[in-house]
Parts: structure tokens; C-alpha cells; sequence
């Protein structure tokens, strides 16, 4: 039996053999493996990390999936070392990937995997930044208070050779509205500030 050979082919100088007419190299290569007659195509060059190929939008929804599955090992390698995510119920943001992991740790481990996040709209247009709007269903049924947007700011990771999320922050409907009564905090406390400025440097 013939030895296994590696061939590697770049379309170069045989162009019009390879359908290419113009005589100019072509960015296609593909190693092949050849046993006797059979020849078998491995890979191409344009296909070889599929993870470069990935968008902003797709790295965010992977990231609802890995929560949605309870997948903690699936989402790690999503959020960058020094993420910061903030979640607006919680009154610091959480900094780095071990305190963010934790969190959703804790999440995972505490909330039934019955209550499951549905994306409504997820942007796509951005390379880099990227806003949802979300509810939390219960077995299929919409669960009471839980609809969301949050915003996500990625970066491409050396290391992990992928885009990263190294900003989040999370918006949810309060259980309580205030409606109207909103304004009126709103108004009162601008009326203070207007006549007490030094007031304001307590914010």
C-alpha cells in the first residue's frame, strides 16, 4: 500500500488549470491526503478558524445559550479577564471574569433551569457592540416582571483567538411602577439641586 502523503496546493503558477484565468495567485490553498488514487480534501485555508467568522450578535446569543443550559464552562470562555458587568439590581458592577463566573455560578445553582431567557431583538449591524431586549419565560409561559435589554461591548482576545465581552450591563423591569409618580421625584429633586448646587456634589 502506497505511504500516506501530505500535499499542500496553492493556485499560483497552474492558475488556468485551476480556473483561474488571470494568472494571479489566488488566496485559496487546501491541504490534501492522497492514498494511492483516492485523494481527499481536508481543509481549506478560508474555513480553518471558524471562529474568526463569528460576529458580536452570535458570541451574545452563545452566551444566553451557555446560561440558558447551565453551562458555566461554556460561558467562561466568553467573558474577557477584566470584564465589567454591571447589573443594575445589584449596587456595585462585578469586575473580572472570577467575580462575573461566580455570579452566574450562583444564578445557575439557585434558579431553576425551568425559568429560561428568550432573546426578543439582538443587534447586529455593530462589529463590536451589541444591544438586547429579553424576557424570562417559566416552562414556556412569560414570567411576571422580567423583561430586560442589555448592552454588551466586545473586543477580539488574542489568547482565546475570539470575540470577548468586556463590558455588559443589565437593565430589568421593576416590580414596582411608579408611572407618573416618577416625573414627580424627578422634578423634586432637580428643584432641589437648582437652589441647594452643593447638593449635587453628593452624588
Amino acid at each position: 500500500m502506497p505511504p500516506l502523503q501530505l500535499r499542500l496546493h496553492a493556485a499560483t503558477a497552474g492558475a488556468a488549470r485551476h480556473g483561474n484565468l488571470t494568472g494571479r495567485p489566488s488566496s485559496r490553498c487546501f491541504c490534501s491526503i492522497s492514498r494511492g488514487r483516492r485523494t481527499a480534501l481536508v481543509v481549506t485555508a478560508a474555513a480553518t478558524r471558524e471562529s474568526k467568522t463569528r460576529t458580536a450578535a452570535d458570541v451574545v446569543r452563545e452566551f444566553y445559550d451557555g446560561v440558558n443550559r447551565r453551562d458555566l464552562a461554556a460561558v467562561a470562555p466568553l467573558i474577557a479577564e477584566e470584564c465589567v458587568y454591571e447589573d443594575l439590581v445589584f449596587p456595585r458592577p462585578f469586575v473580572g471574569r472570577d467575580q462575573i463566573i461566580g455570579f452566574f455560578g450562583e444564578f445557575m445553582g439557585t434558579i431553576s433551569p425551568d425559568l429560561q431567557f428568550v432573546i426578543d431583538d439582538i443587534s447586529g449591524e455593530d462589529s463590536v457592540a451589541v444591544g438586547v431586549t429579553w424576557h424570562l419565560e417559566w416552562r414556556g409561559k412569560p414570567f411576571p416582571f422580567s423583561r430586560g435589554c442589555s448592552f454588551y461591548r466586545l473586543l477580539d482576545s488574542d489568547q482565546q483567538e475570539q470575540l470577548q465581552i468586556v463590558y455588559g450591563r443589565d437593565c430589568v423591569e421593576p416590580a414596582a411602577k411608579p408611572g407618573d409618580f416618577a416625573l414627580v421625584i424627578i422634578r423634586g429633586v432637580t428643584w432641589i439641586f437648582e437652589r441647594f448646587p452643593s447638593l449635587a456634589g453628593m452624588l
